[in-house]
């Protein structure tokens, strides 16, 4: 069992800028999750309503995140199905689920793991702005997520990235430098739309740092098998850095009951 070398609690906290001393969420009665399979599979947002679910014990947590879906409706060419668009759905998720807050997490696949163009940053800042226009309109509050990084060392080691000028680059051939080049730019515009929504926070950051903490005493540590989908301690940072940007203090211990109920309920509605 591999063990993650904790981040000093210091660097923990400069990661996170808080939105606001208030609490954000002190009207919500429905909390929406918006993303990609890394929203999907939940943990996250279980981890969330479980440390907060005391405090808030009438809001109900809503996780509609959706494998392989972006918000700019390209997929590579070697997808086997088009990439859902998060705005096929989107008038009739927040008409059904009459969200107060919506949290939304895209960007992994919106460069479609290809290099940086200008045309595809277009398209994602397109989709993002009707994102933030229709959210706006329903009357919720929404706080976009900057997408978490891809680390290209599990592909590495498994001989899986593509160089700059390949004729082709999928999900399962990655670009070497897609983080670099495709997800910090996009996450780092995602925090520049600080004044247009109820709070920008970073995802990015922390667990780029954590990684990196991790890797100066085991080189090979990672928090996901594929670069994408990170594991249950990546999550935690997740977790930790949205609870950090809504209130000034780190995520509470959860008892694990509670974690348990919250667990079953998220199982059940998914």
């Amino acid at each position: 069992m591999k063990f993650a070398r904790p981040l000093p609690i210091a660097a923990l906290i400069a990661s996170f800028s808080p939105i606001a001393h208030a609490d954000p969420l002190a009207e919500a009665k429905r909390v929406l999750f918006l993303g990609d399979s890394i929203t999907n599979s939940g943990h996250y947002v279980i981890l969330l309503e479980a440390a907060l679910r005391g405090a808030h014990p009438h809001t109900e947590f809503i996780n509609l995140g959706l494998p392989s879906e972006g918000c700019t409706g390209l997929s590579e060419p070697k997808h086997p199905f088009p990439r859902p668009n998060v705005h096929e759905r989107l008038d009739r998720a927040l008409e059904k689920s009459r969200p107060d807050v919506v949290f939304a997490c895209y960007g992994m696949n919106d460069g479609i793991y290809y290099p940086f163009s200008d045309d595809r940053f277009e398209k994602y800042k397109s989709g993002i702005n009707t994102l933030i226009a229709k959210v706006d309109k329903a009357g919720a509050k929404l706080f976009l997520l900057t997408p978490p990084p891809f680390d290209p060392l599990p592909l590495k080691k498994k001989g899986k990235l593509l160089p700059a000028g390949a004729a082709e680059y999928s999900w399962m051939q990655i670009y070497e430098h897609y983080d670099r080049d495709v997800i910090a730019p996009y996450g780092r515009w995602i925090l520049a739309q600080e004044k247009r929504v109820a709070g920008v926070i970073d995802l990015h950051t922390p667990i780029t740092r954590f990684v990196s903490e991790n890797r100066q005493a085991e080189p090979e540590f990672a928090l996901s098998g594929d670069g994408v989908h990170i594991d249950r301690t990546g999550h935690r940072l997740i977790a930790e850095a949205i609870h950090q940007a809504l209130y000034p203090k780190p995520l509470p211990s959860i008892p694990a009951t509670r974690l348990a109920l919250v667990t079953k309920r998220h199982a059940l509605l998914h």
